[in-house]
């Protein structure tokens, strides 16, 4: 393309044109408080931009996640106090319901209050947060026993889902989320699934039905399944508190490493806001200059010369 424009003329105007551009990027820069608007702007910074962005929101993902958890194992750490209180009463129960001076009429009335505890237990069993059954497994849309006064437990079981979920962790593994009431509260022997001499359910049953036949022998030998069920219960709080522990500890590191994430966005994008003033009052400056200085200039035609 042939220009009409002089040298001088052409050489003004692409100054122009570096002066616009630049007080164009400041521009957005202010406006923005972003050094990166558009690709334009860095494309060989793009890709890193990118992938920091998406470990953020990968992370967000994993935090909120990691919130989820906390709140059911908390939960589950304070369901299964509640079930080790209940069993500290029926030991104190089996103490009582032993003594040989105890009557009868005194001893079904402990197997009232011992029904009355394994109910609750069955309640601590079923125990959800926000619609989710937290010792059922991987179906946690229901719970997993309910009573039943013709099992030698007292229950009967609904699931026999296994636990598989796993909590992330933002540095990267995972690690075991939560246990299955029938691991906590009605453990098997594996032999021929009998109850074995830690299960919940059955030492309280057991305890229930040596009251109601007012056999203080009986009684007094259900003393050491109780303590049994006790120990299991405990070893099932601890592996929460240590789950607890964990979440805690790793969504401190996803927080961390949020705030690294974030600093590293701002270093690559954030605009320097007094530089980029700083360059617009210039531009600004230098354009009125450009401008005015070519005003200046005495513009003749040909004619003039020929006049």
């Amino acid at each position: 393309m042939i220009s009409n424009l002089d040298p001088a003329s052409e050489l003004f105007l692409s100054n122009v044109n570096q002066i616009q551009e630049r007080l164009a990027a400041a521009n957005r820069q202010v406006a923005s408080g972003k050094r990166i608007v558009q690709p334009s702007d860095a494309p060989d910074q793009i890709d890193a931009l990118l992938q920091l962005r998406a470990d953020r929101q990968r992370n967000a993902q994993i935090r909120s996640n990691l919130g989820l958890a906390l709140t059911e194992v908390q939960s589950a750490d304070g369901a299964l106090g509640s079930a080790l209180k209940l069993m500290d009463r029926a030991r104190v129960l089996a103490t009582q319901g032993a003594n040989t001076v105890l009557d009868s009429n005194g001893r079904r009335s402990l197997a009232q209050e011992t029904q009355s505890l394994r109910d609750q237990m069955i309640a601590v069993s079923r125990t959800a947060v926000q619609g989710r059954y937290i010792f059922s497994g991987d179906r946690d849309d229901a719970p997993s026993y309910e009573a039943d006064p013709t099992s030698a437990t007292g229950v009967a079981q609904l699931l026999t889902t296994a636990a598989t979920r796993r909590i992330e962790h933002p540095a990267g593994g995972s690690f075991e989320a939560a246990q299955t009431a029938q691991g906590i509260f009605d453990t098997r022997n594996p032999a021929d699934g009998s109850p074995a001499a830690d299960n919940v359910f059955a030492a309280l049953s057991a305890l229930k039905t040596a009251l109601l036949n007012d056999d203080p022998t009986a009684v007094a030998q259900s003393a050491s399944s109780l303590k049994a069920a006790s120990t299991r219960l405990n070893s099932a709080q601890a592996f929460y508190g240590t789950v607890e522990s964990r979440t805690q500890a790793a969504t401190a590191f996803a927080d961390r490493y949020d705030t690294d994430l974030q600093t590293q966005l701002g270093q690559r994008e954030d605009a320097d806001i007094v530089a980029a003033a700083l360059e617009l009052s210039q531009g600004n400056t230098q354009l009125q200059a450009a401008l005015q200085m070519h005003a200046s200039i005495p513009h003749r035609s040909l004619f003039e010369f020929i006049g």
